[in-house]
């Protein structure tokens, strides 16, 4: 394990990725889908909230700003023009999630049953832009990806008290970032499709 303070360091950067998607979001260059950036905001503070209730401690910042973020990319948005509203049925399915998580939550006085929730409102509202950058990464920016992924993995090297409150939104973040790193940066849709057409 390395010293918690790294923590930090994984925020900074993760921070970092967040504004250069709101730069990218400004420029017209990145096209967020409102809903996902809203749901993607909204997921992940309710496990920071659940984190704390837990005593998670100083790894639940890599929540928070997991959950900044997207509110940023969010507020963005209404300065791009090629953003849009896209509100599926699903969509409904994905706030239901999130809103019978905190319903739970209080119920049940068990922030682990709130972080479960988080994860899949979180996963599942990421299915739109998985799909969107499989099919067209140029439309995606990959640095918020990579260094938040990055910040889930230090603040994965930092965990002393392996509980599911310390490691389940990290660990969730690792894989739903290297898959969006994959797609977009590497544009491994695109192989996939090439690959598929030869054969």
């Amino acid at each position: 394990m390395i010293d918690e303070r790294f923590v930090y360091l994984g925020v900074l950067l993760s921070l970092i990725g967040g504004l250069k998607y709101v730069i990218d979001t400004l420029k017209g260059k990145a096209k967020p889908n409102r809903v996902t950036w809203l749901l993607w905001s909204v997921a992940p503070l309710l496990a920071f909230s659940a984190e704390i209730q837990k005593g998670v401690g100083i790894q639940s910042l890599m929540t928070l700003i997991v959950g900044v973020n997207p509110l940023l990319v969010f507020f963005a948005s209404f300065i791009n023009k090629h953003s849009y509203w896209k509100l599926n049925k699903i969509d409904y399915f994905y706030g239901a999630l999130a809103l019978a998580g905190i319903i739970a939550w209080k119920i049940t006085g068990d922030g682990n049953i709130a972080i479960i929730f988080s994860i899949l409102a979180d996963g599942f509202a990421s299915l739109p832009t998985v799909i969107k950058s499989f099919k067209n990464p140029e439309t995606e920016s990959s640095a918020i990806y990579i260094f938040s992924g990055i910040n889930a993995i230090i603040t994965l090297l930092t965990i002393k008290s392996w509980t599911f409150a310390h490691w389940g939104f990290p660990a969730y973040f690792v894989i739903i970032c290297t898959i969006l790193v994959l797609l977009i940066h590497f544009k491994l849709g695109k192989v996939i499709i090439k690959h598929q057409t030869k054969m």
